[in-house]
């Protein structure tokens, strides 16, 4: 047992140096290159923000603009929110090297202690079939760790993305990982490998010595109609027990005429719900944390015409279905959700963006006092890219 526990501490450096030596492995991408390149001064700086914000109104009664269900009727029914205001900085230091650094400052409106800082890494690319990050990042475990809020298809991360992230799965954690591309015969293949802590963001350290080991394999199978299949799979250790977590995720972008695309998205994701089971009383939590599990699901059409004008690029129409149930095998209260949504894209790249839409929340049973409540949201959101 002790063998096995040093073995457990020690498994991010041979994570590392695994990767170290495939990495000498692989012939250098430059090597082959004799051309004289041109000077490059480093580093060399990108900064990039985003302004995000919002006008809600909860159209259901007794129920405030989080979800919450007040039988009193104390609730807060229409509020403005600055949801993000982000900040990132990125150093190329070196030809294969870079440095980001993201910050939401928006978050300042809450306990900044576990929030603000979201990204803090650096990462070394050898070549496109190598890449190793290692600091604060989101661990590549689904579709949505592919691309930032700002240019999302529908209101917000899905419910299930936010779940997940609980459990140490998705959203930004601290550790490392190893990504890239490679080519089996026709078809192109991403993966990507995390050893992460599983405890969140901005962490002292990490609350035990178990870690979250996840994969995720991506395969382009029709290159015309952008279909792509992602797999991914992690186990790991908290508090001593045993937890796991798998997805599946399909997306698929058609261009259906020079005006008109259809971009498509579904995915699926299943583990174990952990902090459920430690928030249990010791003397009455089973000895297996599976018997606490989490199942979501959403499906997310989108269409998009574009317009070209200088006033307005693009009209998008989406609606995503999406199914949670957080406990689904001892105390299953599911929670379905849509969301139709409307946006005017007035710059180009999402550069100026405002979104009208609804959020449909319904539980199988509405619990009074409580966020599981049914209820019926409206929203205006602006943005900016800068």
């Amino acid at each position: 047992m002790k063998t096995y526990s040093s073995i457990r501490k020690f498994l991010p450096i041979y994570f590392l140096l695994f990767f170290s030596v495939t990495k000498a492995q692989i012939p250098d991408s430059t090597q082959t290159v004799h051309k004289p390149a041109e000077s490059v001064v480093y580093p060399k700086l990108q900064i990039k923000g985003l302004f995000q914000a919002r006008y809600l109104v909860s159209m259901k009664d007794n129920v405030d603009v989080n979800g919450l269900h007040h039988l009193d009727n104390s609730g807060t029914d229409n509020n403005f929110m600055i949801k993000y205001m982000r900040v990132q900085v990125r150093a190329k230091i070196s030809e294969r090297t870079e440095v980001a650094v993201l910050a939401n400052l928006a978050d300042f409106k809450n306990d900044p202690k576990t929030r603000v800082l979201e990204n803090a890494y650096l990462k070394y690319t050898l070549n496109p079939k190598l890449a190793l990050t290692f600091g604060q990042f989101r661990p590549l475990f689904g579709l949505e760790e592919t691309y930032p809020i700002d240019i999302h298809k529908s209101l917000d991360w899905s419910n299930q993305y936010t779940e997940f992230g609980k459990l140490g799965w998705t959203s930004f954690q601290i550790g490392i990982s190893a990504t890239g591309q490679l080519q089996l015969g026709d078809i192109p293949f991403q993966y990507a490998v995390s050893v992460v802590n599983g405890n969140g963001k901005n962490q002292i350290n990490d609350n035990d010595n178990g870690k979250h080991y996840s994969t995720r394999l991506v395969f382009g199978l029709l290159k015309k109609n952008g279909l792509n299949i992602g797999l991914n799979g992690g186990v790991g250790e908290v508090m001593s027990k045993k937890v796991y977590a798998v997805g599946l995720d399909v997306s698929s972008f058609i261009h259906l005429n020079p005006k008109w695309s259809l971009d498509m998205q579904l995915e699926a994701k299943q583990g174990t719900n952990h902090p459920l089971y430690f928030a249990v009383a010791p003397e009455l939590r089973p000895v297996n944390p599976d018997e606490y599990q989490i199942r979501g699901a959403y499906f997310l059409p989108h269409v998009r015409y574009e317009i070209n004008h200088k006033n307005l690029s693009a009209l998008e129409l989406s609606c995503r279905y999406e199914y949670l149930d957080t406990n689904f095998r001892l105390n299953s209260n599911p929670k379905q959700t849509i969301t139709p949504m409307f946006g005017l894209e007035f710059l180009k790249d999402y550069g100026a963006r405002i979104q009208l839409g609804m959020q449909f929340d319904r539980y199988k049973h509405s619990i009074e006092n409580t966020s599981q409540y049914n209820n019926n949201l409206f929203v205006v959101q602006v943005q900016s890219r800068f």
